[in-house]
């Protein structure tokens, strides 16, 4: 596949061009803004001269706005759906389990096939043999465009058939990510509390995270088989740990709100005799008791009548 288009040149849409252009790729490129394509047609992209030309010209159409709003506004374009029957469009603009949904729904009535992806990095990260792109929906679509993909990012995960696997999936990294920052935030009021070099905190942590990453993914695994018992960290020992992180951060008189949650769960765990298993066990706090069945996805209603897909070029 050699063909390629790419609809929407902000600053990742740009550089996705880019990176396909280099890579000997024939690339069309649209956006609101005609003059954001000045630069990638002097490098060789063919600046379409509406959406639906652009869709045309290429087997695979990649989409990269500002949200799925916006993406909707621009796929509602003039003979856009009809453009798009027998093509893979792959979605790469930031949006909701639920729009992953809705998008899918809405491309299949118009027979084309649609994958839905999460790009967890910043354009100038593009193109490296570690930048992450997560990718979900119909897995021969997926094996057709995989190369072009690979093109933009070394570490392409594809989560498998489930349309909105990929936005679940960035929702969960992304808890993850604000999670420890408000950590490492809090980490860093109790060391400039003490009048010690925040910027050597901030080496420490880098220094230690790879060791924590494989640490999570152990945890990981441990929550996924079900069994807790201890292979790592009992929780008991972070039940006294976190203790002594609210201990101090009182004594400090810094805002005490990020360890006072954790000891909370902690407390709790430890209350539901969850001790003397992995630390992963916590996980069993934060599930409900009593899970109600998973809500069926609803029927899907097309574009401009129900929650749309849109996008700023």
């Amino acid at each position: 596949m050699n063909e390629v288009t790419m609809l929407g040149l902000g600053s990742m849409g740009s550089t996705i061009a880019r990176l396909l252009i280099e890579s000997g790729r024939r690339v069309t490129v649209w956006n609101r803004s005609p003059e954001k394509a000045d630069g990638l047609a002097r490098r060789g992209a063919t600046l379409a001269p509406s959406v639906e030309a652009a869709v045309l010209a290429s087997p695979v159409t990649l989409m990269c706005v500002y949200d799925y709003n916006a993406a909707n506004a621009i796929l509602e374009a003039p003979g856009v759906a009809t453009a798009l029957q027998n093509r893979i469009l792959v979605q790469l603009s930031t949006g909701s389990p639920e729009d992953s949904r809705q998008a899918l729904a809405w491309t299949s009535r118009h027979g084309a096939r649609y994958l839905d992806g999460a790009i967890q990095a910043a354009p100038s990260q593009m193109g490296q043999p570690d930048t992450p792109i997560l990718m979900s929906g119909d897995e021969a679509a997926y094996a057709r465009v995989e190369p072009v993909l690979k093109i933009l990012a070394g570490n392409v995960v594809y989560l498998g058939g489930k349309i909105d696997a990929a936005a679940t999936m960035d929702l969960a990294t992304l808890s993850y990510v604000y999670g420890a920052f408000v950590g490492f935030l809090h980490g860093a009021r109790v060391a400039e509390s003490a009048g010690l070099d925040v910027s050597q905190f901030g080496k420490i942590v880098h220094a230690i995270s790879p060791s924590f990453g494989a640490f999570f993914e152990h945890e990981g695994t441990v929550i996924q088989s079900g069994d807790f018992s201890i292979t790592e960290s009992p929780l008991r020992i972070s039940v006294e740990a976190v203790r002594r992180i609210l201990a101090a951060s009182q004594e400090a008189a810094i805002d005490t709100r990020v360890p006072a949650l954790l000891v909370d769960l902690l407390d709790r765990a430890d209350a539901a005799g969850l001790g003397n298993q992995e630390l992963a066990a916590l996980i069993k706090i934060l599930r409900p008791t009593n899970p109600a069945p998973a809500a069926a996805h609803r029927e899907l209603l097309p574009p401009g009548t129900a929650p749309q897909i849109s996008a700023a070029g």
